[in-house]
């Protein structure tokens, strides 16, 4: 596995990635209105609006963006390992996974450096790659110049797998998001 900075060759498979976080928000944590909401804004639009933001974000810092890579052995196996698991047919991405970090001049959002978001493909996780992606986060992290030196990150209360994960990094509650429609 090599843990990298996302590059523009990286797109579509970030899409793929991104595309399995979002509908993952929404699977076992609210409900099928929840899902669906998260399902149908991923249109070509927001795809497009999404990866012109990930290359502003980049260009600023450009490890902000950091993705898993699989070796080709590996990601055979993953995707054959996925493909059966769903009964569909498994991206053949050879990334595994990827994490997000605000860039230093979004740091004044929360007054901390920013995850505003982790994934990893089913078939890698409890790999590791999730810890090497953390790794990754809280490097990039510590290099912005920071109000607070803390990371923040918001979380489902109902995902105890991300939960458990963010705990074992020492993340402790502050606060609370909640949200409203407009």
């Amino acid at each position: 596995m090599t843990i990298r900075p996302y590059e523009d060759a990286d797109a579509d498979a970030l899409w793929t990635l991104k595309r399995g976080f979002e509908t993952g928000l929404g699977a076992g944590t609210g409900g099928d209105e929840k899902a669906a909401t998260y399902d149908a804004k991923l249109t070509g639009e927001y795809r497009r609006g999404w990866l012109e933001w990930v290359d502003r974000c980049v260009d600023e810092q450009s490890a902000t963006v950091t993705v898993a890579e699989a070796t080709a052995d590996i990601a055979d196996s993953a995707t054959e390992t996925e493909a059966d698991a769903s009964g569909d047919e498994a991206d053949s991405s050879s990334l595994a996974g990827y994490v997000f970090v605000f860039p230093e001049s979004l740091s004044f959002v929360w007054d901390a450096a920013v995850l505003n978001e982790v994934y990893v493909r089913p078939a890698y996780r409890g790999t590791g790659v999730a810890d090497d992606l953390m790794d990754a986060a809280l490097g990039v992290a510590r290099e912005q110049d920071l109000p607070l030196d803390r990371m923040v990150l918001d979380v489902d209360r109902e995902n105890d797998r991300a939960r458990a994960f963010y705990e074992r990094y020492g993340f402790e509650h502050w606060g609370e998001m909640v949200a409203r429609d407009l």
